[in-house]
């Protein structure tokens, strides 16, 4: 399967929103991924087959230098071949340099999603009581550290001996 990474247009956003309805419980609308994608802070990435079609979609939203992710989605039929992996991957590189860290919230029967975070280097940070509805469950608070102060400090150049 041939697909390439792209950040997301407001063309793909009635495929991203049907992708919503399929794979959450409460799913965002066209107009609230449009407000989130007009939004300031906003990262988000596609992954689109080469006929155009959405296969899955990451986003997260930066704020000043934390980065807070909101969705990882693939359709049902592209799943475990690697969309997802490369999804959470190119939201790591949009931060690295930019954001000191990423974070999220997975529910904690949602064994795959984890495994991938922690793939990632996503380690759990903490746990939220009965986060999720339909059903209720608890939601994983997982972490990553981006190298963002070491980048930053070079950028500045006060790595640099005086």
């Amino acid at each position: 399967m041939r697909y390439r990474l792209t950040a997301l247009d407001t063309e793909h956003i009635p495929q991203v929103a049907a992708l919503e309805r399929v794979c959450f419980s409460h799913p965002w609308s066209e107009g609230q991924l449009r407000a989130e994608m007009e939004g300031g802070g906003a990262l988000f990435l596609v992954a689109q087959g080469e006929d155009g079609t959405v296969l899955g979609y990451a986003g997260a939203r930066a704020v000043l230098d934390e980065g807070y992710v909101n969705n990882v989605a693939v359709a049902p039929a592209f799943r475990r071949q690697g969309v997802a992996d490369a999804l959470v991957a190119g939201l790591i590189g949009l931060g690295r340099g930019r954001l000191a860290f990423l974070t999220l919230e997975v529910r904690a029967s949602n064994l795959p999603a984890l495994r991938l975070y922690e793939k990632h280097g996503f380690r759990a940070a903490g746990r939220r009581k009965d986060y999720y509805d339909d059903p209720k469950e608890d939601a994983i608070l997982m972490t990553l550290e981006l190298d963002y102060e070491s980048k930053a400090a070079q950028r500045e150049g006060t790595d640099q001996p005086v």
